[in-house]
C-alpha cells in the first residue's frame, strides 16, 4: 500500500485526502491550524454562525462528483439561491439577478434599459464558447503548454480565447451600457485580480454562475468541510491537527516525507495543500526548486480582503448577496494593485446575508458577513493591517460607507468583529492575506499559476493557489487532477507497490 501524505486540510487537501484513500493509499493529514477547513472557516458567537471564506457554491455537480467517487452521496442539503444577487450602482440603479437564467435577459432591460438583455446574451454565447474550450480541457486537467495552445488552433477558437483581450476590454467592446461593464469587471475579482489586466478568458465566470447557478448548503458552507472530513475518516484517513509540518524531506531528487516538528514521516508522495509560495519559500530545502521559486516570487499576488462579521438586531428584505458598487470602480483597483498600495477609499461592498435559521440566534435576528477588497499586509511596501488603530478606523469607515448608499447599520449592530488581511495571513497560512493565490493577470497567467506536479517527483499541489486556481469547484477540481496523476496505490508512482 502507497503511503501519501497531505499537508494541509483545507477542502482542496481533504478532497485529495478522500480520492486517495479510495484508490487504496494509505493517507495521513497534517494541519498546522486547531481545526480542518482551511479558507471555509466558521466564526460563532452569542447564537450566530458565519461562514469566513467563500459564501457561494458553483457547478455543484463537481462536488457530487466527489462524493460519487469516494463512496457514495454526501449528506448535504444543496438549496438554488433565488434570487442569485443584488447589484446596486452609484446612479441609484439595482440589477437583481434570478436564479433562472431564462429570465436574465428580461431583467437585464427591466434594470438597464432595452437593449441590454441583448447585450447581456452576445456576452453569454461568449462566455460559452470559452467554457467550451477551458472547461473540461483545460480547468480539469493538468496545465500545459500544449492544451492551452488547442485553444487557438482554429481561428474561430482564437477570437473567442483573444489573449490579447482583458474581462475590461471584452466589456468595452460587448456591453454599451457602462453599469454593465461594471458588473463584468467584479468577475475578474472572483480571482483576486484588476480587471484590466486580468485575461478575457476568465469571463467564463459569468457563464458559470449563472448558467449552473447559485447555490447555498443549509446551515452554511462550512457544512461542506464537515462531511468531507467525515467521508475521509469513513476511508480511514487519519488527520493530525495543531500539527505543522515544518519541511518535506528530499531525498535522491524526490520527496519523500515531511518533517513534523522533530519527527520525520516517511512517504511514498506528498501532496502540498499550503499556499504554493510558503510551500516553496518555506518547506523546501535550500537550493532545490530555485527556478519555481523564484517564478512565484515575481508573479504578483492575489487582492486581500477586509472582512466584517456583524451580529445585528431586526431583518433585512433582499437577495442573499448583495452588491454596492462605487462611482468610480477603476479607482479600486488603483489602489490595491498601485505603486503604492493603500485601503480603499471608496470600496465595493460586498454583503451575505444567508436566510438560514441555523445561522442566527432567532428570527428576530441577521448576521452579515461583508467584505471589501483590500492590499495585501505588506508593512515593508505596502499596508501595514496591524498598524495601531488601521482596524478600528477602517472598520468605521466601510460602516460608513455602506450608510452613504443607503443602508445604515449602525443602531442595529449587536457586535461587530472585523478581519483583516494580516488576520487572513495569521489564519489561512495565505502570504499577505492574498486569499486566491497569484493574481491572474496577462495572458500568461495559467502558466504562471504554480502546477499539479511539484517542482520535484514525488510532490504534488493542490488548493487555491495552484491549478485551476481558487473558489469551491475549482479547489475541487485540482484534488481530482492530483488524484489522476498519482493513480491508484498498486501503480502509484514512487510507492513502494510499484517498485515490488
Amino acid at each position: 500500500m502507497s503511503a501519501a501524505v497531505v499537508i494541509g486540510a483545507g477542502l482542496g487537501g481533504l478532497a485529495a485526502a478522500a480520492r486517495l484513500a479510495a484508490a487504496g493509499h494509505r493517507v495521513t493529514v497534517f494541519e498546522g491550524a486547531a481545526e480542518v477547513g482551511g479558507k471555509l472557516g466558521v466564526w460563532e458567537r452569542d447564537g450566530f454562525r458565519f461562514d469566513t471564506g467563500p459564501s457561494l457554491l458553483t457547478i455543484p455537480a463537481v462536488l457530487e462528483q466527489l462524493f460519487a467517487a469516494t463512496g457514495g452521496p454526501g449528506d448535504l442539503v444543496l438549496e438554488p439561491v433565488d434570487p442569485a444577487f443584488s447589484y446596486f450602482f452609484a446612479d441609484g440603479t439595482e440589477l437583481t439577478m434570478p436564479h433562472d437564467t431564462g429570465r436574465i435577459p428580461e431583467v437585464f432591460d427591466e434594470a438597464l434599459g432595452p437593449g441590454a438583455g441583448d447585450a447581456w446574451r452576445r456576452l453569454h454565447a461568449r462566455s460559452r464558447r470559452l467554457w467550451e474550450l477551458v472547461g473540461e480541457p483545460v480547468l480539469r486537467r493538468p496545465v500545459s503548454l500544449a492544451a492551452l495552445a488547442r485553444m487557438s488552433v482554429r481561428p474561430a477558437d482564437l477570437r473567442a480565447v483573444a489573449p490579447w483581450q482583458t474581462i475590461d476590454g471584452l466589456g468595452r467592446s460587448l456591453l454599451p451600457d457602462a453599469r454593465m461593464r461594471t458588473w463584468l469587471n467584479r468577475y475578474a475579482t472572483y480571482s483576486g485580480s484588476d480587471p484590466r489586466r486580468t485575461p478575457s478568458v476568465l469571463a467564463v465566470t459569468s457563464f458559470v454562475e449563472q448558467e449552473f447557478g447559485a447555490w447555498y448548503v443549509a446551515g452554511g458552507l462550512r457544512r461542506i468541510v464537515e462531511a468531507v472530513t467525515a467521508r475521509c475518516e469513513q476511508l480511514g484517513v487519519v488527520i493530525h491537527t495543531a500539527s505543522r509540518v515544518e519541511e518535506v524531506l528530499i531525498e535522491g531528487g524526490r520527496a519523500r516525507g515531511v518533517r513534523v516538528g522533530s519527527r520525520e514521516v516517511p512517504a511514498d508522495v506528498v501532496v502540498c495543500n499550503a499556499d504554493a509560495g510558503e510551500l516553496y519559500d518555506g518547506l523546501f530545502p535550500p537550493g532545490v526548486a530555485s527556478r519555481v521559486r523564484r517564478r512565484i516570487r515575481r508573479t504578483p499576488r492575489s487582492m486581500a480582503g477586509f472582512v466584517l462579521l456583524l451580529g445585528l438586531s431586526g431583518r433585512t428584505e433582499g437577495a442573499a448577496h448583495r452588491v454596492y458598487f462605487p462611482a468610480d470602480y477603476a479607482a479600486e483597483f488603483d489602489a490595491i494593485f498601485g505603486r503604492r498600495p493603500h485601503p480603499v477609499t471608496d470600496p465595493t461592498v460586498y454583503v451575505h446575508t444567508p436566510d438560514d435559521p441555523e445561522m442566527r440566534p432567532d428570527d428576530d435576528h441577521e448576521g452579515w458577513f461583508v467584505m471589501v477588497n483590500a492590499p495585501t499586509h505588506d508593512p515593508d511596501r505596502g499596508v501595514d493591517w496591524d498598524a495601531p488603530g488601521l482596524r478600528e478606523s477602517y472598520t468605521r469607515h466601510v460602516l460608513d460607507v455602506l450608510a452613504a448608499r443607503g443602508v445604515d447599520v449602525a443602531d442595529r449592530i449587536r457586535f461587530a468583529e472585523t478581519v483583516t488581511p494580516a488576520d487572513l495571513q495569521r489564519r489561512t497560512g495565505a502570504p499577505g492575506g492574498a486569499i486566491y493565490g497569484t493574481a491572474s493577470h496577462g495572458p500568461r497567467a495559467a502558466l504562471r499559476r504554480p502546477a499539479n506536479r511539484g517542482a520535484v517527483p514525488g510532490l504534488y499541489l493542490v488548493g487555491g493557489s495552484a491549478h485551476p486556481g481558487g473558489g469551491i469547484p475549482l479547489v475541487l477540481m485540482s484534488a481530482e487532477i492530483v488524484a489522476g496523476l498519482i493513480g491508484p496505490a498498486e501503480t502509484a508512482q514512487g510507492s513502494s507497490a510499484a517498485h515490488r
